[in-house]
């Protein structure tokens, strides 16, 4: 090898593990090659990390010294064995020694940084979960550990996830003010946010609250039973000792689609679409002033039909939202091919939309703004 030692220490279940120094020296001392000379040790380089078996590194947490899986941040590097190959395969298959030396630079700065801090793009390449397309295809709703598909009003678990996935880090705050059954909050917990969640309805608070109660997490969560028009988020962020939120996410009542309580300050149960808008933008503006500059909020929304007319509701949102000052980032269609309200009727929805002369709802926004800088 060129280096003064062979820098892997293990391959474990398709990821290998190097010392972070040794292999930084390692890719440092390839650069003083010829482009010939680079290829041959790539190509080597390559093989011994696909015969590096987990007998080959010393006893430990996952075989190794030292090795803390939660930080990345210390004198050890793991990483997928497909990425790196392909990072390696750029280096062996360079026309020129200058080529090269540009792929070993960026596998250098990848090894050396720490995906702890958040969305690294030296590393983008290990973000295979997150979804940057924007449309978004479900099948149907999670119902697995926390999670409860019995609940009408609740969203799919994959998107709160997405959301949180792409503009937060552990430790970040999420703020939601139509917690609902606590799909958000289960979500958050499982990697490593805080929350703090408000919803009108108590049942579905204290039930999330049993809930998350039982698992073991990092997370701090904060649950409030209580009316979000009359809520001063930013003087709740601050009793639980935070400053501003990192991420909002909003999934409020489709307007009267769903009638949630019978308590007239519920949003569902809004007299009018103009009062229902009036309602959310008061909401929206307390949330958005506990966000941090540069922080971002989505909101989930669809439209509605109501007496033979198209309702754009999820525009009208969005106008809302324009108008406290963030910026639109992204509009999401998020197609869901199986809803409770139409299990098992296909065909009458079909007879209903062929006599109405519009289409079948199965989409619905996921609209992403950001908080100036």
């Amino acid at each position: 090898m060129a280096g003064s030692q062979n820098p892997v220490m293990a391959n474990i279940d398709g990821e290998v593990v190097f010392e972070r120094a040794v292999l930084d020296r390692y890719l440092e001392s390839l650069k003083s090659l010829a482009i010939s000379e680079i290829r041959k040790e790539v190509d080597s380089f390559r093989e011994s990390i696909s015969t590096k078996v987990t007998l080959d590194a010393p006893p430990g947490k996952n075989g190794l010294i030292g090795f803390d899986e939660s930080t990345q941040t210390g004198g050890d590097f793991r990483v997928k064995h497909a990425i790196l190959d392909r990072q390696l395969e750029q280096i062996s298959g360079s026309r020129t020694e200058d080529r090269a030396i540009y792929y070993i630079e960026r596998l250098r700065k990848y090894v050396s940084s720490d995906r702890k801090e958040g969305l690294d793009l030296n590393r983008w390449q290990d973000y295979d979960e997150i979804i940057t397309d924007s449309f978004w295809n479900v099948e149907s709703r999670d119902r697995s550990e926390m999670h409860d598909a019995g609940y009408w009003g609740n969203f799919v678990p994959l998107i709160p996830r997405q959301l949180m996935l792409r503009y937060t880090k552990p430790g970040d705050l999420v703020l939601e003010p139509f917690m609902g059954a606590g799909t958000t909050l289960f979500e958050a917990v499982s990697i490593d946010r805080n929350y703090l969640g408000v919803d009108i309805i108590g049942e579905l608070v204290e039930k999330a609250r049993a809930k998350v109660s039982g698992s073991m997490t990092k997370s701090k969560y904060f649950l409030y039973t209580g009316n979000s028009c009359e809520t001063d988020f930013s003087s709740l962020l601050r009793e639980n000792g935070f400053e501003a939120s990192d991420l909002v996410i909003m999934h409020p009542p489709y307007h009267d689609i769903i009638h949630f309580t019978d308590d007239p300050r519920d949003l569902s149960n809004a007299s009018s679409l103009d009062g229902f808008l009036l309602q959310f933008s008061r909401i929206a503006a307390s949330c958005v002033s506990t966000l941090r500059p540069g922080g971002y909020l989505a909101a989930v929304i669809g439209d509605k039909y109501a007496s033979g007319e198209w309702v754009p509701l999820g525009f009208l949102v969005m106008q809302e939202l324009a108008r406290t000052g963030l910026i639109l980032k992204s509009i999401v269609v998020k197609n869901f091919n199986r809803t409770r309200g139409k299990r098992g009727q296909e065909r009458l929805w079909r007879y209903r939309a062929l006599a109405g002369g519009y289409y079948v709802f199965k989409h619905e926004y996921i609209l992403v703004f950001r908080k100036p800088a």
